[in-house]
């Protein structure tokens, strides 16, 4: 069963979900220039990666990093494909079970693919 928005609400999803892309991308080039500033600082050679007392490694600083990267670039990849599941008129169907998700949940979590009853299943 394929949900079906009225143009009205298909709009108010396409503005939510743009807004979202916007931020979404703003924070992954804020990650990708914190990731490029510990790339120059681990390529010092005089940089005492294991033995500095006033803070983490940079190894950690890098391992960290790179974990909310990927968190970024899978956030705008999450809206991406919620835009294109709105473009496709599969917006708000639940991928496991068809249902319909309700729009209190696309509103709180726009980039939702399953159904609350089916999100409790998975966690």
């Amino acid at each position: 069963m394929t949900r079906t928005f009225t143009p009205d609400r298909i709009e108010k999803f396409e503005r939510l979900l743009e807004a979202e892309r916007t931020e979404a991308k703003a924070r992954l080039a804020e990650h990708l220039e914190g990731i490029d500033e510990v790339r120059v600082a681990r390529s010092d050679a005089a940089a005492d990666d294991e033995h500095d007392p006033e803070g983490p490694t940079m190894t950690q600083e890098w391992s960290q990093r790179t974990a909310v990267l990927a968190d970024a670039e899978a956030e705008v990849a999450d809206v991406e494909r919620a835009l294109s599941r709105l473009a496709q008129g599969t917006y708000g169907t639940c991928e496991r079970c068809g249902k319909p998700i309700t729009v209190a949940r696309l509103e709180a979590r726009p980039t939702a693919t399953l159904c609350i009853d089916c999100a409790r299943l998975v966690r």
